[in-house]
C-alpha cells in the first residue's frame, strides 16, 4: 500500500510528500522527518517569504503613487483639491485609486471574479442553445450550419482555447519534426547539407513566423469560411516550437549504436523494417526529450503569437485587460500569469512522466 501511494505521489508530481508517507507508517522517523522539512515545509516557508514581499512591494508603490496624485493635485489646483484627492483615496473609490502592482489580496479577488463571470456566461450559453435547439435541429435536417454563440468568452473558455492551439501546434511540430528528423540522421551527407537551414531558421522569432504563416494563409483561405486566426496560431506556434524535436530527432538517429545499426544489415531488414525496429526504440529518449522542449517553448511563444492573430485565448485576454485600464485590470493580467505559469509547469510534468516510461533496453531488439 505504501509503495503504490509513493508511486501515486511521484506520478503526479507530489514526490515531496514520500517522506510524509515514510513517516506515517514509522519508516526511519528520524530521517524521513528531516527529509520532509526539506522538500516540503522550507518550499512552503519559501512561498510565505513570497507572498510578504509581494504584499509589502504592493503596498510601497501603491502609497508612492497616491502620494504622487496627492501632490499633483497640490501643485495644479491647491490644497484644498490635494485633502480631497487624499479623502477620495482613503475611501476606496474607484475613480481616484493607483493604478499599480496589486496586492496578492487583490489578485485573489480578481481570480474569484473571473470564475464568477464564467458561471455567468456559462449560464448565458445553456440559456441560449436551449432556445436555439429546434432551429438548429431543422437547419442541420437542410444541411445548414448551427446558430452558433457568439457572446464574449469567459477566461475559462480563453484558456481551454489556448490549450486547444497549443496541443494543435505540438502536434503539427510532431508530424513535420520527426519524420523528417529520421530522415537526416539516417544520411551524414543530408545533415550535412541541410544544417545551414537548420540553424538559421532555429533562433527566427515567433513574431516572423507569424508574418509568414499569415502571408501564406490568408492567400490560400481567402474565400474560406474556416477560423483563419486559430490555423495562423497554431501553424505559427508548431513552426516556431518544432526545431528542439528536429535537431533532437536526428541526433538520436545518427547516434544509434553501432551494434544495432550492423544486427540490422546482418538481418538484411529494409529501410522500414530498419526505422520501425531499430531507429525509433534507440531513439525514443532523444526525441522525447526534444517532444518535451517543444511543447514548452510551443506554450511560451503562444501568448505573442495569439495577441497579434487576434485568437480569443490567454494571449488576447491579458491584451485586452491591459488596454483596457480599469481598476482590476493589472490583478487579472497577474491571475493570468500565474495560470500561464501553471499550467506549463503541468505540461512540462506531463512530458516528464512519459518520457520516464521511453526507457531502451538492448534486450528489446534482440
Amino acid at each position: 500500500m505504501k509503495d503504490s501511494i509513493i508511486k501515486v505521489l511521484r506520478l503526479i508530481g507530489l514526490g515531496f510528500l514520500e517522506p510524509l508517507v515514510r513517516l506515517c507508517v514509522g519508516e526511519q522517523p528520524q530521517k524521513n522527518a528531516v527529509l520532509f522539512v526539506k522538500k516540503a515545509i522550507f518550499p512552503l516557508v519559501s512561498i510565505l517569504t513570497f507572498l510578504v514581499i509581494w504584499g509589502m512591494g504592493a503596498q510601497s508603490l501603491y502609497d508612492k503613487d497616491a502620494n504622487a496624485r496627492i501632490e499633483k493635485a497640490r501643485s495644479e489646483q491647491g490644497e484644498a483639491a490635494a485633502v480631497e484627492m487624499q479623502k477620495c483615496i482613503e475611501s476606496g473609490d474607484v475613480s481616484c485609486q493607483p493604478n499599480t502592482l496589486p496586492s496578492p489580496a487583490k489578485v485573489w479577488a480578481a481570480y474569484k471574479t473571473l470564475l464568477a463571470d464564467h458561471w455567468t456566461i456559462s449560464e448565458k450559453k445553456e440559456e441560449f442553445a436551449k432556445k436555439t435547439a429546434k432551429i438548429n435541429a431543422k437547419r442541420a435536417e437542410k444541411g445548414e450550419a448551427p446558430i452558433k454563440y457568439t457572446g464574449r468568452p469567459s477566461f475559462v473558455d480563453q484558456i481551454q482555447t489556448s490549450l486547444k492551439t497549443v496541443f494543435a501546434g505540438f502536434l503539427l511540430a510532431a508530424l513535420i519534426a520527426i519524420p523528417v528528423g529520421i530522415i537526416i540522421g539516417l544520411s551524414t551527407t543530408l545533415r550535412t547539407s541541410i544544417n545551414w537551414f537548420i540553424q538559421i531558421l532555429k533562433p527566427v522569432s515567433p513574431v516572423v513566423w507569424l508574418l509568414l504563416v499569415f502571408m501564406i494563409v490568408k492567400t490560400l483561405l481567402s474565400e474560406s469560411d474556416s477560423d483563419k486566426s486559430f490555423m495562423i496560431s497554431f501553424i505559427s506556434v508548431g513552426l516556431c516550437a518544432m526545431w528542439a524535436t528536429l535537431v533532437n530527432t536526428s541526433m538520436g538517429v545518427a547516434t544509434v549504436d553501432k551494434d544495432f545499426v550492423n544486427v540490422a544489415k546482418v538481418l538484411k531488414l529494409n529501410v522500414f523494417q530498419n526505422i520501425f525496429k531499430v531507429v525509433l526504440p534507440s531513439s525514443l529518449p532523444m526525441i522525447f526529450t526534444g517532444l518535451r522542449i517543444t511543447l514548452s517553448v510551443a506554450w511560451m511563444v503562444l501568448i505573442a503569437i495569439e495577441l497579434l492573430a487576434q485568437s480569443p485565448g490567454l494571449g488576447s485576454f491579458v491584451w485586452e485587460e491591459f488596454q483596457n485600464g480599469a481598476n482590476d485590470s493589472n490583478a487579472k493580467i497577474i491571475v493570468a500569469m500565474f495560470v500561464i505559469g501553471m499550467i506549463g509547469f503541468g505540461l512540462d510534468r506531463i512530458m516528464a512522466t512519459i518520457q520516464k516510461f521511453m526507457s531502451f533496453n538492448k534486450a528489446d531488439v534482440a
